[in-house]
């Protein structure tokens, strides 16, 4: 697969798993929010957040600039936005956290992609059985 179709599937699935989060925090409330609310919500925080930190990392702009901006997005626009309770805001902040080091060792170890959470190394399927770099 050409590296150039990396970022855009990280994007989508990371935009997928978000979504999911989303609708799995409130999904015991009586009036959900709006799908279109949720894809919203979660475009500006998955796909707006990685390419805001892919632009600023690749102008050189300092790590705690494009780590620290779309985290912050990630944890304030949804609570604010949908209302989070203290138990959803909780289960929300578990989940969004550990989303992303779990897709960055699964595309890590399956498909050998590093790119996703380079600071965290994960060795791939290719390389501890002895085949060399990823996919």
């Amino acid at each position: 697969m050409p590296e150039a179709w990396r970022f855009p599937i990280l994007i989508v699935v990371s935009l997928i798993v978000f979504v999911m989060i989303l609708r799995f925090i409130v999904r015991k409330r009586p009036h959900q929010p709006s799908p279109s609310s949720v894809l919203v919500v979660s475009a500006i925080v998955v796909v707006g957040g990685m390419i805001f930190a892919k632009a600023t990392q690749n102008a050189g702009w300092p790590w705690w600039i494009y780590y620290t901006v779309p985290a912050l997005v990630t944890l304030l626009l949804p609570p604010v936005t949908f209302r989070f309770s203290t138990q959803e805001l909780w289960r929300y902040l578990v989940l969004a956290f550990l989303s992303a080091p779990a897709i960055h060792i699964a595309f890590s170890f399956f498909l050998g992609w590093h790119d996703y959470m380079p600071f965290i190394r994960v060795p791939s399927l290719q390389e501890l059985f002895g085949h060399g770099g990823g996919i």
